[in-house]
């Protein structure tokens, strides 16, 4: 985080990068996310450049490696706990009140924000190390 606030250049870039964050999800709201193209890419759009917040001052390939690692990790993670809520839901004698817990926006909501970041992380992992790569090489 220090980085991204370090020179005024890097501040004003993160600022922006936010402003457009800000501006892309409140536009995906407005069109909605449910089966909406448009929606969607606004939503994936506010994702991305929410990590290119952060990432933007990163001039080495290693740390968009991490990235990268960590969304593959995060995608690995995020579906095995999906199948293991779709199983416990499924279950004859799941609580109720478990059921209700999974049904509602408490569950849902993070889960949409989930299903949309992770990929966006994966994104800019790889596209950041390559063009780092790249950049750096001799």
């Amino acid at each position: 985080m220090s980085e991204t606030l370090s020179t005024p250049r890097d501040r004003k870039r993160t600022l922006i990068l936010l402003a457009v964050c800000v501006f892309s999800a409140g536009a995906a709201v407005v069109f909605g996310i449910d089966d909406n193209p448009p929606g969607v890419l606004l939503a994936f759009l506010a994702a991305v450049t929410f990590i290119l917040a952060f990432a933007h001052p990163w001039r080495a390939a290693r740390k968009f490696l991490y990235l990268l690692l960590a969304a593959i990790i995060g995608i690995v993670l995020f579906i095995a706990l999906n199948i293991l809520t779709d199983t416990i839901a499924q279950r004859p004698g799941a609580p109720v009140a478990l059921l209700d817990l999974l049904d509602s926006p408490a569950y849902e909501v993070p889960t949409t924000v989930f299903a949309i970041l992770l990929p966006a992380a994966f994104l800019v992992g790889a596209v950041g190390s390559l063009v780092m790569f790249i950049r750096n090489r001799p």
